[in-house]
């Protein structure tokens, strides 16, 4: 298995609250985690800092005590977005910098041939798998429920003055939901882990295009992509992980 992971601050914003994870090269937890956050001044920049660090912890301090089975697998990764959401609850409600502050949240722990996949917000996460590119997290945004309901089709979505209202975040209330997910992951599959920074300023036709035409090369394939969101724009913070099986 091969990854790479980029985060960049685009051209219009001050500070980068995208905040990424990649795995220790030498350990054996394959955990990958985004985060992206939202807030006054640089409260958005802690968010996301905090979520990914308290998940990260969570994980690897429980990964040994459980069975690590499917079901335990995912209920670690619901707990610990649990746990994640508790504390930037609790450094929101004591610092009047960080009130507010939230974070969308994508954790990816890959083990025994399969994908534990635990989602807050409208950070996504994409498998390539035979020439086929699809989108296997659903957003929590208003516009995703009003595609949902029929109201839009997808196309409307993307350019629709409400895109950015968000139903679901880390931060956001007392109690989070998470949507959790365990997909295989087989030889030949690369999955995309990124924010909307990304997905905003490039279609996700040429996500997939830049990906086929670096497939032997993911760090430039990695490169590329924050790339060509810079250069459509770069009006938000940009990441992107990129693992191949």
């Amino acid at each position: 298995m091969r990854f790479c992971g980029l985060t960049d601050i685009g051209l219009k914003r001050e500070n980068n609250e995208d905040y990424i994870s990649l795995p220790d090269e030498d350990k054996g937890i394959k955990l990958f985690i985004l985060a992206d956050g939202m807030g006054g001044a640089n409260a958005g920049e802690k968010a996301s800092q905090v979520a990914v660090k308290v998940v990260r912890d969570f994980i690897k301090n429980n990964f040994v005590k459980i069975e690590r089975n499917k079901e335990q697998l995912e209920n670690l990764l619901r707990n610990a977005i649990k746990e994640a959401n508790k504390k930037v609850i609790e450094l929101s409600s004591s610092n009047e910098e960080y009130k507010g502050m939230g974070t969308t949240l994508i954790v990816v722990l890959i083990y025994r041939g399969r994908v534990h996949i635990g989602h807050v917000g409208d950070s996504r996460v994409y498998r390539l798998r035979q020439n086929v590119f699809r989108q296997i997290t659903k957003d929590h945004s208003y516009v995703q429920e009003l595609v949902k309901r029929g109201e839009i089709t997808p196309s409307e979505a993307k350019d629709h003055p409400q895109k950015n209202i968000l139903l679901k975040v880390v931060g956001g209330e007392s109690t989070v939901k998470p949507d959790i997910m365990t997909k295989g992951f087989v030889k030949g599959d690369i999955l995309l882990i990124c924010s909307d920074g990304l997905t905003n300023m490039v279609e996700d036709k040429y996500i997939y295009e830049i990906i086929m035409k670096n497939i032997y090369d993911i760090n430039v394939a990695c490169k590329k992509l924050i790339d060509r969101a810079n250069r459509n724009g770069g009006l938000d913070n940009v990441s992107a992980i990129i693992i191949s099986n």
